[in-house]
């Protein structure tokens, strides 16, 4: 493998970008770039409407809501979902010890129709700089119930059934 000097590769590059005809702002239009213009903050980039139309039916009126910044509140969370219909609960999970958020939350819709509308206009949005996703919640699964603590003796030791006495 031959080694390239920095005036050789500095050269080779120089070439390179001057035999590259020169970009204007009118032949970028070509590319069909999107602007993220405030005028954009609600929009569904990069996703359209038929995608959202694909989306299964819900049958609970509970969403997961994923992609939380961690200075999202329960409170921006229920001020983001409000106007689509009646909230009975806006829950950001956070850490038991730090407390701060965990990235995701929970939405509770009194009826099925109102979560299917905030599914379809807050999926892929922004929140707090942060782009959202909106999916149906799922039924937490049953923890295994923990582990029996090892029995120990008045002397400090645990028996191992198997093995014998180990300290």
């Amino acid at each position: 493998m031959a080694a390239f000097s920095s005036s050789s590769s500095s050269s080779i590059l120089r070439r390179f970008l001057l035999s590259r005809p020169v970009t204007s702002p009118s032949s970028l239009l070509q590319w069909n770039i999107p602007s993220f213009s405030p005028a954009r903050l609600h929009s569904s980039f990069p996703f359209d409407d038929k995608e959202s139309a694909n989306l299964p039916p819900l049958t609970m009126p509970k969403l997961f809501v994923s992609g939380l910044s961690r200075l999202t509140t329960d409170e921006k969370l229920k001020e983001a979902f409000a106007s689509y219909g009646q909230l009975l609960e806006a829950k950001v999970i956070t850490d038991r010890i730090s407390g701060r958020s965990k990235g995701f939350g929970f939405v509770t819709y009194a009826t099925i129709e109102e979560a299917e509308k905030a599914r379809a206009g807050m999926n892929a949005k922004f929140l707090d700089g942060w782009v959202i996703f909106v999916d149906p919640a799922k039924p937490r699964e049953p923890r295994p119930p923990p582990p029996p603590q090892p029995e120990t003796s008045e002397t400090g030791f645990r028996s191992n059934k198997t093995i014998g006495w180990c300290g």
